[in-house]
């Protein structure tokens, strides 16, 4: 039976062979804990370090400045909880955009219940915050800022280094979760300007269950959680040594690949939205027309509900209505109600994402059916 072409690179990726094979041997001889003294330990001890130093190189920052978290989420809530912890005494504000992932609007929400004073930016049609909004948000007793570099679902890419100068003028901290844009878009920390910048492993090719938060130097920020001082202190508890061993790896392979991976993620994303367009009348590309990830093309199918259509074409093509931490719910998408899209629009959402093994045959057949799953489920519209 023929497996069902892979269209959800932004939900997950597979673990690449060169990472696969960089955990082999902390999971089997080189066992020891980083923190032991013997020589399993040292092993261990040095290959944290070298997935340290990988991950830095990804970000154009400094080894000492990367926290290993236990995937992006942590990270996002480390960044957001652990500045407000460090500031409450003095700061009680924090900005976010409209089309934030969960992992940073609920700490955000959280923080809110708990007193602090929240500002939601929104966005444009095409997805994007506008640097003034941003701006004009910004208050003497604001401690944070928080936008992501790229939009899990539509792929849009926000102007960090533009609110950068505003945050940056105004003695505020900034943070920009960039799960989904490293490895796909150049993402360097001080070209971006941010203060603290959040990886997650498995959306470039290393395993679930790890990530980073990037903590410029002197960013003040207290722990979540306590225990021995792994981490800087940050981040507590034995490190996932196999893990971070294939997360270091999956950072220089996306390093050293990035100009190449750029255009034929691209290519691949055209010729798939090319395919689309030219079969399917009322085709809408949702998302930022030029500023968007090579990667990923989030469309509204005409007189069907996105569901609807990767059911009908669920045997040949394995992709999401938008976001996979709620792609089970059928409510309309909270960046595309952020966006201005009508219900009708967001009804027919589907997101659709490529990767690095994304073939040419792969995009032409995947359009086939999705084009024949159109026809057989969309009504008049």
């Amino acid at each position: 039976m023929t497996q069902a072409i892979y269209l959800d690179y932004n939900a997950t990726t597979p673990v690449a062979p060169e990472v696969a094979a960089a955990m082999q041997p902390y999971l089997h001889a080189a066992f020891g804990n980083p923190s032991s003294s013997h020589e399993r330990g040292l092993a261990a001890r040095e290959a944290v370090l070298a997935a340290r130093r990988h991950v830095a190189r990804l970000i154009a920052a400094d080894a000492d400045e990367i926290v290993f978290t236990g995937s992006a989420t942590e990270a996002d809530n480390l960044a957001l909880l652990g500045v407000a912890s460090a500031l409450a005494a003095s700061k009680r504000h924090l900005v976010v955009s409209a089309v934030e992932h969960p992992a940073v609007l609920a700490p955000a929400r959280h923080l809110a219940a708990q007193g602090w004073a929240l500002t939601v930016v929104p966005v444009d049609a095409g997805g994007r915050v506008s640097p003034d909004d941003v701006a004009r948000a910004l208050r003497p007793d604001t401690a944070l800022v928080s936008i992501m570099h790229a939009n899990n679902e539509v792929g849009s890419i926000q102007p960090i280094a533009e609110i950068a100068r505003h945050t940056r003028a105004a003695g505020v901290l900034l943070h920009s979760d960039a799960a989904q844009s490293a490895g796909k878009i150049p993402v360097e920390v001080d070209t971006l300007g941010v203060d603290l910048l959040t990886l997650a492993g498995h959306k470039c090719y290393a395993a679930k269950g790890v990530g980073a938060l990037y903590v410029r130097r002197g960013t003040p920020i207290r722990p979540l959680l306590f225990g021995a001082d792994q981490e800087h202190g940050l981040r507590p508890g034995t490190e996932n040594v196999a893990a971070l061993a294939g997360f270091g790896v999956a950072a220089e392979l996306a390093r050293e690949r990035l100009p190449q991976a750029q255009r034929q993620l691209r290519e691949r994303r055209d010729q798939l939205h090319a395919a689309l367009q030219a079969a399917i009348p009322g085709l809408v590309l949702n998302g930022h027309p030029e500023h968007r990830l090579p990667n990923t093309l989030h469309l509204s199918f005409p007189g069907v509900g996105g569901r609807a259509l990767l059911q009908a074409a669920a045997g040949d093509v394995a992709a999401s209505l938008g976001s996979a931490c709620h792609s089970e719910h059928d409510a309309v998408s909270g960046v595309l109600a952020a966006m201005g899209a009508d219900a009708a629009r967001a009804a027919g959402a589907v997101r659709l994402s490529v990767g690095w093994m994304t073939t040419a045959d792969e995009v032409a057949r995947a359009a086939a059916a999705l084009i024949a799953a159109w026809r057989q489920t969309s009504r008049p519209v």
